[in-house]
């Protein structure tokens, strides 16, 4: 017997304005004669029922003991792997649990199949989509790879991912240090997806820090856990025009020297502890939170955004990032990814990236938000004359497939509006919104999830105000300074000009937070 249905029915909608749309079909079960001596052969194929051909996707099959199964030499990572849109499934007699995704864009099946002995047969299925977010205009990436380059098409037609930068080189290990990287290691296929084969990791004592759009890797191969400082290869990367450095996670030791030293370009909001099936519930080598007042297991998510929302009050305007570090992390290629907005007729590799400078992203693991403020996308500055107000109208489309109790409007680090699921469903609005001085907003939206953190989350839009100056809090700069002080009481070097070289970078970023905390002119 295989039976295949939506996990979601009833749950997964699409949203546009106040228009509910999108109930998950339903796929009937059907007897199958299935098997082989010693088990049985099922050959799957899975159809876009747009175009009526095979479709690469990604597969979950568990035994009855809830194992894994591999599929042959498909490509295989924890407990799934991609097929090309068809495949042959050889496996012992037994009941077996199936799911089949196509990143978050699509409907999933799932359901289940019985293998019988001495039984042979095929079946067709089909993915529907739910939401087309290139059409859109919002286009997808994800920045924490660690995947094989022989699979990285296949991977990406799978998940619809668009654009994938893999890391090729790190303190662990350099695939070109005995060969020439590629002049063109910029990649394009199937017209509008694009993978790099120079990216970079730098992981160390004081966290990751991932390398973007460099033409060469950086000489990482004398690295100690604390010297030399990861401010070098930070500054040594910006020398290059265009290049991009993206801080892993909010929680890493060294955020607040990479900040101070103007490095960052981009922090993981959405970052490789956010999993599909479970959180990695402690800060590993980073600055650990408060773990009765953020418990586990979401607590780590949560830690990630509150920091990311006091870099925001200081008025450092960076963009969220989004990686599932697949390959090293549990979770597929694209589970945790970043939208960026560019024109579908403008669209490439080098506009994917100026549209991220310009903050016009949204981050996720699930939920897929579409929003604007004012008819303006994330990034945007609204600038106002000194003494008025400013009133923003924040209208979105969304589609979702787990549960969600409320949206939220987040206005300089606090939740301004919560709205119930079903009437933001009803209108597409928030509530005017009301600003009488400087500072930012966004939108976020949190699953009912209990075993991990999957959410969604648009980049900043900012507000100033004629000839008042910049939002800084002197709280979230208080924050900060004193982290850099807990970090520089950490750091063990026995040689002593190495660790004055490092602890110059501290020095200097403790006197950039006590500017800001002096500076400071809000809560």
């Amino acid at each position: 017997m295989f039976v295949a249905n939506s996990p979601f029915a009833g749950l997964r909608r699409s949203f546009s304005a106040s228009i509910l749309a999108g109930l998950l079909p339903f796929l009937a079960g059907a007897e199958l004669a299935l098997g082989w001596a010693g088990g049985g052969e099922l050959k799957l194929t899975v159809l876009d029922p747009e175009t009526g051909n095979p479709m690469p996707c990604r597969m979950h099959i568990a035994n009855e003991k809830g194992k894994p199964q591999r599929a042959g030499r498909a490509p295989f990572w924890h407990d799934h792997f991609v097929l090309p849109g068809t495949i042959k499934l050889k496996l012992p007699k037994g009941t077996y649990q199936f799911v089949i995704e196509r990143g978050p864009e699509y409907l999933d099946r799932n359901g289940y199949f019985v293998i019988n002995n001495l039984a042979k047969d095929e079946k067709v299925v089909d993915l529907n989509r739910a939401v087309n977010m290139a059409e859109e205009g919002w286009w997808s990436g994800d920045l924490h790879i660690h995947r094989p380059v022989k699979d990285i098409e296949l991977l990406m037609q799978a998940e619809d991912l668009h654009v994938a930068p893999l890391v090729s080189w790190s303190n662990a290990k350099n695939e070109w240090a005995k060969r020439e990287p590629p002049a063109e290691h910029v990649k394009q296929f199937d017209k509008n997806r694009y993978y790099d084969l120079l990216a970079g990791e730098d992981e160390r004592a004081g966290g990751e820090l991932l390398f973007f759009r460099l033409p060469k890797p950086l000489d990482l191969s004398e690295t100690q856990p604390e010297f030399p400082s990861s401010i070098k290869f930070a500054l040594a990367a910006h020398e290059q025009t265009g290049a991009w450095v993206d801080a892993a996670r909010p929680f890493d030791w060294d955020l607040p020297v990479w900040l101070a030293a103007g490095q960052v370009d981009s922090i993981g909001l959405c970052n490789d502890h956010m999993r599909r099936s479970s959180m990695q519930t402690d800060e590993g080598d980073g600055k650990p939170r408060d773990r009765k007042r953020l418990p586990d297991p979401l607590g780590n998510g949560q830690w990630s955004q509150e920091i990311y929302y006091h870099v925001l009050n200081c008025g450092l305007r960076i963009p969220p990032s989004a990686g599932s570090g697949s390959g090293q992390a549990p979770s597929p290629l694209g589970y945790n990814r970043v939208y960026v907005w560019v024109d579908k007729e403008r669209f490439n590799y080098e506009t994917w990236w100026e549209g991220f400078k310009l903050g016009r992203v949204v981050v996720t693991n699930g939920p897929l938000l579409r929003p604007v403020a004012n008819g303006r996308q994330p990034g945007h500055v609204f600038q106002a004359p000194e003494g008025e107000s400013l009133t923003v109208d924040v209208a979105m489309n969304f589609t979702l497939r787990d549960k969600i109790s409320y949206i939220e409007l987040v206005k300089n680090g606090r939740v301004a509006q919560s709205v119930r699921f079903e009437d933001i469903a009803r209108t597409g609005h928030f509530a005017p919104l009301e600003f009488d001085e400087s500072g930012w907003f966004l939108v976020r939206a949190v699953t009912d999830k209990e075993e991990t953190y999957r959410f969604a989350s648009s980049g900043a839009w900012y507000v100033e105000f004629a000839e008042a100056p910049k939002r800084i809090s002197k709280r979230s700069a208080q924050f900060f300074l004193d982290w850099v002080d807990e970090r520089a009481g950490q750091i063990k070097l026995d040689d002593a000009d190495q660790r004055r070289e490092v602890l110059k970078y501290h020095e200097q970023a403790k006197q950039f937070w006590q500017d800001l905390v002096e500076r400071g002119n809000a809560d």
